[in-house]
């Protein structure tokens, strides 16, 4: 998948549940570099049998429960799976498991996750901090630092052509 097309297909209809303070190029532009960094947007489950479940390879002790425990994201969590038809007591196995398919869903808590860290989300010429903030909310296994960079461009440079 291309950036552009998750952009317009996950990550636009994402932020349309989300509050407005939680949609800005920014955020996109983070959400698409993840993604990239994570799965190439090529991988809804992670290779090598790994634990990671949807573009951005969220682990169900991990990331979803990150976003289900953490009081700036738990609300809007549940708002999000109510607004896509996810029953009230959906529970932390079924949405890792959702994850994998429902690109709105893992769009969403991926956005959610990064909004539980403190500081502000990189500005076009910050990769160095976006990487900073992806390591502090994903804590990867393997980092692979050589390729945030150019993730990190096309991701902008992807939001930027289509704003």
């Amino acid at each position: 998948m291309s950036p552009e097309i998750l952009l317009r297909n996950a990550i636009e209809p994402a932020f349309r549940l989300l509050p407005a303070r939680m949609t800005s190029k920014q955020a996109a532009a983070m959400l698409l570099s993840i993604a990239m960094q994570e799965s190439n947007i090529e991988h809804r489950r992670q290779v090598g049998g790994g634990a990671g479940r949807g573009y951005w390879q969220f682990e169900q002790s991990g990331g979803v429960r990150g976003v289900l425990t953490h009081s700036a994201s738990l609300e809007h969590a549940e708002s999000v799976l109510l607004a896509l038809d996810y029953p009230a007591d959906y529970t932390e196995p079924e949405i890792y498991a959702a994850l994998e398919h429902n690109d709105i869903l893992a769009a969403a808590f991926a956005r959610l996750l990064l909004f539980t860290l403190p500081q502000p989300l990189p500005t076009q010429q910050a990769s160095a901090t976006g990487w900073s903030e992806y390591i502090a909310a994903w804590r990867p296994g393997k980092a692979h630092r050589g390729t945030w960079d150019a993730h990190f461009t096309d991701a902008w440079d992807s939001v930027t052509t289509l704003a």
